[in-house]
């Protein structure tokens, strides 16, 4: 099933109309965790639909039984054990949904993906590497959160056995992508760093899952962190399309301690990768309505793996 290189398709957003991804918005009307998900799935849908090998691997993957179990598993000691946010599923999705956008907007904005610019492969291979990581890269905290990205490695192997060989008949081709998934699974962190156009956009993909819906469970428990604050007072996070550069990711915030999750989190990551060139952060912190907290900042912009007021 494996296709011939294809060309660089139309910005898939633009033609459905979109300049701006906007699945992490959690207003005073807070989406649930299902509806979250429905929205996600609803956006890898859409931009993997015109891919045959992305969409055969989006396929296999939404059906097998050991990811499924764990993304349960991972959940369970993150939120559970740890007083983590959510790692599971629905992080899972979220993640890979934005993953996907990124890379959609680099290629419309003419960066081209690492499997490409070294001959080994095709665009229908860059979404393909980027959604299987993406979905694969925090697996590894069934195990435990230390060593994390080791474990989902070893975890994500045998996946990468039963899946791939699906898609590729040439045993050289599909080594070639089991590689770059498997860097791309090892650097979401950001330490080490991405080096390759995938890798930047799962790492990334994965720090803008940041908002009030990812922390809701832990909270709600009565495990109380710098994680479950700061992420409780993101209330949208947006990823748009840039005029100047490729992508903006826009944060609106209701109180100052989300800027936890940009300094420490989202903006190591963006400077850690080869996105950093591409990315732009716009921050805007609304404080509170009802004037109980002191507003401490309005906006800020995040550039060059700089914080500028």
């Amino acid at each position: 099933m494996d296709s011939s290189s294809t060309p660089i398709p139309p910005n898939i957003s633009e033609l459905m109309g979109l300049d701006k991804y906007d699945i992490h918005t959690n207003t005073q009307s807070e989406f649930s965790e299902e509806e979250i998900r429905q929205r996600s799935l609803s956006l890898i849908a859409n931009l993997v639909r015109s891919r045959l090998k992305t969409n055969k691997a989006w396929d296999l993957l939404s059906h097998d039984s050991d990811l499924v179990i764990h993304w349960e598993c991972a959940n369970y000691i993150t939120v559970e054990k740890l007083g983590m946010n959510d790692h599971g599923r629905v992080h899972a999705i979220v993640a890979t949904a934005s993953a996907l956008q990124i890379l959609e907007y680099l290629i419309a904005g003419g960066i081209v993906p690492d499997i490409i610019n070294s001959g080994m492969g095709d665009l229908d291979d860059a979404f393909l590497i980027v959604l299987t990581a993406a979905l694969c890269h925090d697996i590894g905290n069934e195990v435990h959160r230390t060593d994390h990205i080791s474990h989902s490695l070893l975890l994500a192997s045998p996946i990468l056995d039963r899946i791939l060989p699906q898609i590729y008949e040439d045993q050289e081709k599909m080594a070639r992508i089991r590689a770059f998934i498997l860097g791309s699974i090892y650097t979401h962190h950001g330490e080490p760093k991405p080096l390759t156009i995938e890798a930047g956009a799962v790492c990334i993909g994965d720090a803008t899952d940041m908002t009030t819906g990812r922390a809701r469970t832990a909270y709600d428990q009565g495990r109380v962190s710098i994680h479950t604050i700061s992420a409780l007072s993101i209330d949208t996070v947006q990823i748009e399309r840039g005029q100047e550069i490729p992508i903006v990711i826009a944060i609106r915030m209701s109180n100052s301690a989300g800027l936890y999750q940009v300094q420490e989190i989202l903006g190591p990551k963006i400077a850690a990768g080869p996105l950093t060139p591409y990315i732009e952060v716009r921050i805007e912190c609304s404080g509170e309505t009802d004037g109980s907290e002191k507003q401490i900042l309005s906006g800020m912009k995040f550039i060059q793996g700089t914080l500028i007021r």
